[in-house]
């Protein structure tokens, strides 16, 4: 017998589904795991803002099971905090008081710069669970592309003895990637939110035509986040949604060191982060998201270019 992993922090999706059909697809048993690792979140972030839905999620979670043809999802574990950290209360500040898994320098880069024990509460809930459950296949999705490469680094430094399966990006009709954060965005953040994925799409296009050079594939990327940024200022604070650009990055797709120039053969990681900020002003009558869009939103994206020309 087979067992496949799926780690999540509940409040499905179609990305969390996609990863959970092609674990019953390579596997007998899958393994679903719902916690809200509250290592992850710095002590400036929001942990009680994270949407919890586990009604709602068990009920995907058995309608997808009666449709799977091959493995089925045989267990969800959602543990206690107690059960997770047993020793010490977890604690999200640095360097901190307790067992940590630490990948560096690789948890230091693009997100990590802004979120410094984020890939470290990662690391180390993701030992825990693969410990716990011992699967033979552990399955994350490609959005979360700095977290798929430390995964990747930490099985193989521990010898632990797992397969990491990445599964492709879900996205939104209009390619906004799939991400549980996007209940906060109403209809206004979510019409400027898809400039994440424009931009890369941008600096893809450029990279396909032949440019090779970082300055010039991320100078793509930067014309689109800057027009838009200023076309929201022009505007009067009851239309426009601003939003800030965290990164734009381009880098080797194993250390996620930023490169100079694309190789032809090894490719490239492009990928970013913007923060939506709350709307200055909320108008009645629009469609407002969970919290009434006065919660930040951080989005991430990425698009892998590999050999010449993409």
């Amino acid at each position: 017998m087979t067992v496949g992993l799926v780690p999540t922090m509940g409040a499905l999706h179609e990305g969390h589904l996609s990863l959970i059909r092609q674990a019953a697809g390579e596997n007998d048993k899958v393994f679903v795991t719902i916690y809200v690792n509250p290592t992850q979140f710095g002590v400036n972030e929001d942990l009680d803002s994270y949407p919890k839905t586990w009604d709602r999620d068990m009920q995907l979670l058995h309608q997808l099971d009666e449709h799977l043809t091959r493995g089925d999802v045989s267990a969800v574990f959602a543990p206690t905090t107690k059960t997770m950290y047993p020793m010490l209360p977890p604690d999200s500040t640095l360097p901190g008081k307790g067992s940590f898994v630490n990948i560096t320098p690789l948890a230091n880069l693009l997100e990590g710069k802004s979120r410094p024990v984020f890939f470290r509460g990662v690391a180390t809930v993701c030992m825990k669970l693969f410990n716990i459950v011992q699967p033979e296949r552990v399955y994350f999705g490609q959005k979360d592309v700095q977290q798929t490469v430390i995964i990747k680094r930490m099985v193989k430094d521990f010898h632990l003895d797992t397969q990491v399966r990445i599964v492709p990006t879900e996205r939104e009709q209009d390619g906004l990637a799939m991400s549980s954060r996007n209940v906060y965005l109403g209809e206004r953040r979510r019409k400027v939110g898809i400039v994440l994925r424009k931009a890369l799409l941008a600096a893809q296009e450029a990279f396909r035509i032949g440019k090779t050079s970082r300055e010039e594939i991320l100078a793509a990327a930067w014309e689109v986040t800057n027009r838009m940024s200023m076309e929201q200022d022009t505007m009067v604070p009851e239309q426009r949604a601003r939003f800030e650009v965290d990164y734009l990055s381009l880098a080797d797709p194993e250390t996620l060191e930023e490169v100079a120039l694309v190789d032809a053969q090894q490719g490239a990681v492009l990928s970013g982060a913007i923060k939506m900020l709350p709307l200055e002003v909320v108008r009645d009558g629009e469609a407002h998201g969970v919290g009434g869009d006065k919660v930040p939103v951080r989005l991430i994206d990425n698009v892998i270019l590999s050999g010449t020309g993409g």
